[in-house]
């Protein structure tokens, strides 16, 4: 009981560990560099991200353990389900070191696109194991089309960036 206790901490904490790495190597760019660009009207506040971030992750962590968890832990049968979610969550890890860091608009919009197939891929793995686990994606779903139609309007509007750092 204390050892499925530990693995649900585990897998629910996994996802914020890239995502403070992430922050942390790319925490000073952000402030100047990200303010300077063109962004739409209904872009959220900065102040915004870390916290809707904080919940996705934890939501989307917890969510694997509970594939984990149905599936009998590392077996055969989680390679599929397991290997989507391991794939997107490096994706996920890797679009604020493209964006925020190279400051490579066209790189981090590959990757976002790339990134949403591949949730939605994982999700529909997912369904037919736990359906909670497929609903606890769908928040995580929905902030990604927002950050993904931000990425493409930054993008578009910032045309002296899309080739990377400039400065």
């Amino acid at each position: 009981r204390g050892r499925m206790w530990a693995h649900a901490v585990g897998f629910t904490v996994l996802p914020h560990v890239g995502g403070l790495f992430g922050w942390f190597i790319n925490r000073k760019g952000i402030a100047v560099w990200y303010e300077k660009l063109k962004k739409p009207s209904w872009c959220p506040p900065r102040k915004i991200f870390p916290i809707a971030w904080s919940v996705l992750y934890t939501g989307m962590g917890y969510a694997s353990y509970l594939i984990w968890n149905d599936l009998g832990g590392c077996s055969s049968k989680a390679i599929v389900p397991l290997g989507l979610y391991g794939a997107q969550l490096v994706l996920n890890w890797a679009w604020p070191p493209l964006f925020f860091g190279a400051r490579n608009l066209k790189m981090a919009l590959i990757a976002i696109l790339c990134l949403d197939g591949l949730v939605i891929g994982t999700m529909c793995s997912w369904y037919h194991i736990n359906k909670i686990a497929t609903l606890l994606m769908v928040p995580y779903l929905g902030w990604l089309a927002m950050a993904t139609c931000l990425t493409i309007r930054i993008w578009k509007d910032n045309p002296e960036q899309k080739g990377g750092k400039s400065e």
